[in-house]
Formats: C-alpha cells, structure tokens, sequence
C-alpha cells in the first residue's frame, strides 16, 4: 500500500531456493557447480568467486539475512595463463597456488526459539561447510560491511588499491550479541 511498509519484504537472488543446496552434505565443488549453473548469486567476481545476498525484513525491521561468498573451487582458468595475472597486483591474491577455496557465510535470525546462547547465536559466521561452526558477530551486517569483509579479506590488493572508492561501513542494525557471547572469540563490528 501506498506510504505503509510492506509487511515482510525480501530481497534476495533469482532460483534462491538453490541455495539450500550449500547447507547439504554435498562436495563443495557440486554445490558451487549448482549455484553457478542456475546463476544464483547477485555477482560473480573476477576469479569465478559467487556473493549471494539474502535479507527478509518484517514490519520495516530486519528479521534474517544469508549473506555468502563461494569462492570458486579451482583456479584453473588463472593459472592456466599466469603471466596475464602475476603482472597485474589486483590479481596478486587470487592467483597463488596454494589458496584453499571454502565458502563464507554471514547469518542472522532473530526468531529466538532458534537462539542458543553461543551454540547459536543470533548473527553469526560460518566457515567452510562446518556444520556447528557460528562464530558470534555483534549485529547483523549491512550489504557494503558484507563487501567490504570479502574484499580486504579475500582480495586485499586489489581492496587496497580502491580503498578510497570503497565507502566506509556504518553499522545500521541493532547490537544482538549477548554478554556470554562477548567473553568468547566473536567479530565486533564498527560502531558497536
């Protein structure tokens, strides 16, 4: 309705329910495979990597968001012609032999049946397809920290280099980290 907040609003990528595959016991390279072929991610990076970004807000306030980096099983296409990459430093990170890929997942639900106090916590990082791995964040994150992360984290040179073009992250959601969460290793985000 005109002027009135939608009662739940989604954004996410086209075929999302793909995306369930990721949380299956299926090999890495068939769940990238899968994502890739049915062009669900919302961009493809230089070096194959998949972003995904999935947020659902009710009554105007953030309730769930996915947000997932599959970086691209195999390097093959870079280093089957290196000398077109080593030369440039943008691609310094993403060309060396002994990079491992594994997938990167930001989540956050703010339905509490499903909060256990840091088994569980509300906002939280997974890494690799490790099951039981969530890594307490302080609050949800907003599309350009989720960029921003993958960037200096995964393609440092290049986030060097456009640094200045990239603008700065200010935390927009609430802090749902809890005190038992903060005495144990987390992320803290700017802001906060």
């Amino acid at each position: 309705t005109h002027g009135k907040v939608a009662d739940v609003f989604e954004i996410t990528v086209n075929n999302a329910s793909q995306l369930t595959l990721a949380l299956k016991n299926v090999a890495y390279r068939e769940i990238y495979r899968a994502l890739d072929e049915a062009r669900c991610f919302n961009f493809k990076m230089l070096d194959g990597a998949l972003v995904t970004l999935r947020y659902v807000f009710k009554a105007g306030n953030i309730t769930e968001h996915t947000l997932n980096y599959f970086p691209s099983p195999d390097l093959e296409q870079f280093q089957n012609e290196p000398d077109l990459y080593a030369e440039d430093e943008v691609y310094a990170d993403i060309v060396a032999r002994n990079i491992v890929p594994f997938p990167v997942r930001f989540d956050f639900c703010s339905d509490e049946t499903k909060f256990v106090e840091m088994d569980h916590p509300y906002s939280h990082l997974s890494l690799g397809q490790y099951k039981h791995c969530r890594i307490p964040v302080s609050a949800p994150l907003g599309p350009i920290t989720f960029g921003g992360f993958i960037l200096r984290s995964f393609y440092h040179t290049a986030f060097r280099k456009y640094a200045d073009k990239i603008p700065r992250a200010v935390s927009c959601f609430k802090d749902t980290i809890t005190v038992g969460e903060r005495g144990i290793p987390h992320i803290m985000l700017g802001g906060h």
